[in-house]
């Protein structure tokens, strides 16, 4: 069981220095390193203008030259993106660009995420040829993809990366490399998602030629940068903030038929979406395209200009992610009781894994079990070929940084960033992945902390409409910008219920006995014993919760959503 302790109060010094903002604000702004006015009113600006040039990424002015020339001479263009909530709106937002200035000559290929599996490859490549592409352009991959680069240079293929994945030793000899984290790109923000390196390149092309399009027209494309960033993984600190900012307003005025109609079956008013929809809805949805089928179906979605058809879309797509979820509902259940046979939850990691055990899910159920076990998890499937793939999450060390230290003879290939990544064990070896993995653990001094830290202490006298702007204040939530987590201690349990179709959601309805104030505080896909003993009416509980707006049925109010319960 997770145990919490309240962070420390702001000192009375810095407390002086942020006098104009509330306790709170003033609380939350210290333990995100932010200790004086002038820090405070840059994290709260936010600024079109101010974002960064494009052109300071490496490589840009020749890559922009190069797709110039493209659209001079009429070649065939190759849009090459990955298959997430990254590299589809990534998709999107280049079409678009080349949709406004009627090109027509382009075609996007995103691989097939079993079939074909991450970044380039070189079947696809070849293709790309027969289709007379002369110019690929990579969006949210190809970093790391060395030989498939030299195979389309030997076809007379250009190739243009954009990517914002670790750069590994060697570098692909494409025709121009778009990403951040090149150490010799001088490009202020290295943490860019890859819808974010992808929206740089449109700003960068129009700032170069003049397409006659309206001013300002590329911030139409941030509705994608949005749902991008708020997905990904990318700190939510520095320009991110700035582009998930402008991407949400956007996204609740957005016109496209697909956001639309999934937003509208999902019971979501679009006028006041916020990043948890993006989280729930939206992101998972479209990652559910590749995970349960083909990647397309979610840039048709996202594309789609005609009702009926983007309402057909949508109901599929909906259709898929439930049964997505039964899947990694399964997996998670069958690792819990395999980790509940080995009666040893003291280890330091969990590395498991099943032939029966889908790969593209694996990423899903490892993010569940790192959240329960606050320790690295390192899961194996095998896909539809013969290769066993794996995903690993940690919520402390990095799992590249183990990774790239496993002996070649267990693991194969990998990549991903610090938290998140992917890998492929080779067969002869998984039986010694856990036992590597274990030994290289060792050796790391920073290791997830067993004490999780809540924001601040507090009661249900606090919570109202002012205590809600100023959390407003704060957002879009994400990596480095947590939403705040608060605890409240003492609270009575004046009723419980289970909802949903399946009953399988938990509602508290809570009184603090001094303030004599009622709440509801709910939990999804938990039951009553969820966090140990059964909670029963009218006992006293501590609760880790978040507070949150629920807008159902044109209805405004208040409440909890429950991390975790103690007495």
């Amino acid at each position: 069981m997770k145990s919490y302790s309240v962070r420390q109060p702001i000192p009375e010094k810095i407390r002086k220095d942020l006098a104009e903002y509330s306790d709170f604000l003033a609380h939350m702004l210290f333990h995100r390193g932010i200790t004086n006015s002038s820090q405070a009113k840059e994290f709260f600006t936010h600024s079109y203008e101010k974002l960064h040039d494009p052109f300071l990424l490496k490589d840009m002015q020749k890559a922009v030259d190069r797709i110039l020339l493209a659209i001079e001479k009429e070649e065939a263009i190759a849009i090459y993106s990955d298959y997430d909530a990254d590299g589809i709106p990534a998709a999107v937002i280049l079409s678009d660009f080349l949709d406004k200035i009627d090109y027509k000559n382009y075609f996007v290929y995103i691989p097939h995420r079993n079939k074909e599996g991450f970044g380039l490859n070189i079947p696809a490549i070849d293709i790309i040829s027969e289709r007379s592409a002369t110019l690929i352009i990579t969006l949210d991959c190809g970093i790391t993809d060395v030989e498939q680069v030299k195979h389309a240079n030997s076809l007379g293929i250009d190739v243009i990366i954009t990517d914002h994945h670790e750069v590994g030793e060697v570098v692909p000899d494409a025709f121009a490399i778009i990403n951040p984290k090149q150490g010799d790109c001088s490009y202020p923000e290295k943490m860019l998602c890859g819808s974010g390196v992808a929206f740089k390149l449109v700003q960068a092309i129009l700032l170069t030629k003049d397409f006659s399009l309206p001013k300002g027209w590329e911030k139409t494309l941030l509705d994608m940068v949005g749902i991008a960033t708020l997905s990904d993984m990318v700190p939510l600190v520095g320009e991110n903030r700035t582009l998930a900012k402008f991407g949400l307003m956007v996204l609740r005025i957005s016109k496209r038929q697909g956001i639309y109609k999934l937003l509208k079956k999902s019971h979501i008013d679009q006028r006041k979406l916020s990043e948890d929809d993006i989280g729930f809805t939206i992101a998972p949805r479209i990652n559910a395209a590749s995970r349960m089928d083909a990647p397309e179906f979610a840039f048709k979605m996202l594309k789609s200009r005609d009702s009926s058809e983007a309402d057909g879309l949508v109901d599929y797509l909906h259709k898929i992610n439930d049964e997505r979820k039964g899947h990694v509902a399964v997996m998670v259940k069958e690792a819990r009781k395999r980790l509940k046979e080995i009666g040893d939850r003291k280890v330091g990691i969990i590395a498991m894994g099943d032939v029966k055990w889908k790969p593209s899910l694996l990423g899903l159920a490892a993010n569940a079990l790192c959240e329960e076990f606050n320790k690295p998890v390192f899961l194996w499937g095998r896909g539809e070929g013969s290769d066993l793939k794996g995903s690993c999450r940690s919520s402390g060390v990095s799992v590249v940084e183990m990774l790239t230290r496993m002996p070649v003879s267990v693991i194969e290939t990998f990549g991903g960033h610090h938290q998140a990544g992917g890998f492929v064990v080779r067969k002869e070896s998984v039986d010694f992945l856990y036992e590597e993995l274990i030994k290289i653990y060792s050796t790391f001094s920073e290791k997830p902390s067993p004490i999780l830290f809540t924001d601040y202490a507090l009661s249900l006298s606090h919570i109202g409409e002012s205590l809600w702007k100023d959390i407003e204040k704060l957002s879009p939530f994400g990596q480095n910008n947590e939403k705040p987590l608060f605890f409240l201690s003492q609270l009575e349990v004046v009723a419980v219920r289970q909802f949903g179709k399946k009953k399988e959601h938990l509602s508290l309805t809570l009184r603090d006995c001094v303030a004599y104030k009622e709440i509801e505080a709910i939990a999804f896909f938990k039951n009553l014993d969820a966090w140990g003993e059964s909670i029963k009416e009218l006992e006293k509980i501590n609760l880790v919760a978040y507070l949150e707006k629920n807008n159902f049925a044109n209805k405004s109010s208040l409440r909890l959503r429950i991390v975790n319960v103690s007495r």
